[in-house]
């Protein structure tokens, strides 16, 4: 039997046969560079993260009299992050004349860079996603001067960047936000208030972290329309420590390694980012680009399991052969495999139509619908895969040495950050399919059945779906959030399918395992398409009063 496509293998092969970034670049970007860059990034992962991860998860981030220590591995690690240029691979080159170090490649390659490292170490993968959306957001909302202080050190890895959102009393309904902004008299602010679950808002990795921080003006209107994005760095200008520390980290489940803080501001000096007022409007930018990088992280949490499953079942005799030959241990590597290359396909081509929003002028509106399904439905698997991959091991699996049980204590965040991931399913229904009519839900469905024939009775049952979610869904908006959930992930089983069908239609080498998926997996998307027929059900168990 052929040896399936590795993990680098894949990324390449979506990169530029199925998406074509080479053509997407005009040709700036060959086939060649692009499986490269995959190679280095391959190198980066395997070599260095991936042999400390698990000693960097037992150790874990540890708070001592304020200071907060990374495990020893860890500064190794982000040294060689920085002096390879990884974390200016998709930033600007170049803005308002100012060089800022970065080489504006493709955010679909910064995607595929992202899910070799996350699989290599996700606690530490984090740090950097973190900086890529303080870079996004800076450069599209600071002003010039700002832009020229904070972006080229952020670009080399120099400093790093978190986004400082949540309060005790203030999760996803950010209108409860309290943190104050009082104008300093010079044109500045000061920042007083706690923000909490704050990734990687404090460590020993660099000298600076530049926060990004919701708050409010003392004139700010109620509710989200009176927040404002304000940056305050770690150390100021002239060197001093500002007033802001780390008030403890959290005791977590799973990513131990990653410092997840406590962040008090005690009157830290920060500036006024982009117009009073308008800061969730800068902070949703900082968080959509977040959010194809959580499911990016659902995919890679799924390749580190197949990769200890597999290596594990090829070795472990039982019965007088080795378990992989079972067929029910073939069943669930399979599914594995399978529904980690769908997402990591989907996940790519939500970076194509970013690109092609961003270099070619096409509409947002397809990476708009995407990004929830990414997000939702490749978090949701990725927890599927580990728990897979643990079953795999039978009791092996549920002690640490063998570090499946580490994978899935790690993806077990992801459904949960930077939104829920019912929060993304009712962006899905309310704001994405019910804002236009189902206008680019129903094109994207047209493309997806004229791919294969296979896909035809899912495509059906999901402009059904649409159907009803554009009927009933508008007139009693209650029904559309008890059917959200089941429909971004009718959504996601079936774009999942989509891609497969593709890549098998591109390589026939891809054919068996878009065969198992499209015969065993595509049919939960019709399971899920029932559950929306029957929100009633659901609605009769709601509390009353």
């Amino acid at each position: 039997m052929t040896a399936a496509p590795t993990q680098a293998e894949d990324l390449v092969f979506g990169l530029t046969r199925l998406i074509d970034l080479p053509g997407l670049t005009g040709g700036a970007l060959a086939a060649e560079d692009i499986a490269a860059i995959i190679g280095e990034a391959e190198r980066f992962a395997t070599g260095i993260l991936w042999p400390a991860s698990q000693e960097a998860d037992r150790h874990g981030a540890r708070y001592e009299n304020g200071v907060v220590r990374t495990p020893p591995s860890y500064k190794a690690a982000y040294q060689a992050w920085v002096e390879g240029g990884w974390q200016g691979l998709a930033a600007p080159a170049e803005l308002n004349g100012v060089e800022l170090g970065g080489q504006e490649l493709p955010q679909a390659l910064w995607m595929a860079v992202s899910e070799l490292v996350t699989t290599g170490d996700m606690a530490f993968s984090l740090c950097p996603l973190l900086t890529a959306g303080a870079i996004e957001a800076i450069a599209r909302f600071a002003s010039p001067a700002q832009q020229a202080a904070w972006l080229p050190p952020l670009v080399r890895g120099e400093w790093t960047g978190t986004m400082c959102l949540t309060e005790p009393q203030a999760g996803s309904d950010l209108s409860l936000v309290r943190t104050r902004a009082e104008p300093d008299g010079a044109g500045g602010y000061r920042l007083h208030g706690q923000k909490i679950f704050i990734t990687w808002g404090e460590h020993d990795l660099t000298e600076d972290t530049l926060h990004l921080v919701l708050a409010r003006l003392p004139d700010a209107p109620p509710g989200t329309r009176g927040i404002s994005l304000f940056a305050a760095p770690k150390r100021l200008p002239d060197g001093r420590r500002n007033a802001l520390r780390c008030g403890g980290i959290e005791k977590k489940l799973g990513i131990h390694a990653s410092p997840t803080c406590v962040m008090l501001f005690e009157g830290a000096e920060a500036e006024l980012v982009g117009a009073p007022h308008r800061g969730l409007h800068a902070m949703f930018a900082m968080m959509n680009a977040a959010r194809l990088g959580v499911g990016v992280e659902g995919v890679a949490q799924g390749a580190r399991a197949l990769a200890l499953a597999e290596t594990y079942a090829a070795q472990r005799i039982q019965g007088g052969k080795p378990i992989d030959r079972h067929p029910d241990v073939a069943r669930m590597l399979a599914e594995i495999r399978a529904i980690t290359l769908a997402g990591r396909l989907l996940a790519l081509e939500a970076g194509a139509a970013l690109d092609r929003a961003r270099r070619l002028g096409e509409s947002e509106a397809r990476v708009a619908l995407l990004t929830p399904i990414v997000k939702g439905w490749c978090t949701d698997r990725g927890v599927e895969c580990a728990s897979l991959g643990i079953q795999v091991h039978g009791g092996m699996g549920f002690v640490e040495e063998t570090g499946a049980a580490q994978v899935l204590r790690d993806a077990r965040i992801a459904p949960i950050y930077e939104g829920t991931n019912g929060i993304q399913a009712l962006d899905l229904v309310g704001r994405k399919v019910q804002r236009d009519g189902g206008a680019e839900m129903r094109a994207l469905l047209a493309e997806v059945k004229a791919a294969d024939p296979r896909l035809a009775e899912s495509v059906a049952g999901l402009e059904r779906a649409t159907a009803w979610l554009l009927e009933r869904g508008v007139r009693e908006p209650a029904a559309a959030e008890a059917a959200a959930t089941a429909y971004l992930e009718a959504c996601g089983w079936t774009l999942g399918g989509w891609m497969l069908a593709r890549a098998a239609a591109a390589e026939p080498r891809y054919a068996p395992i878009a065969g198992f998926y499209l015969a065993r997996l595509l049919p939960r998307a019709a399971a899920r398409v029932a559950e929306i027929e029957a929100a009633d059900a659901l609605l009769a168990l709601l509390p009353t009063g």
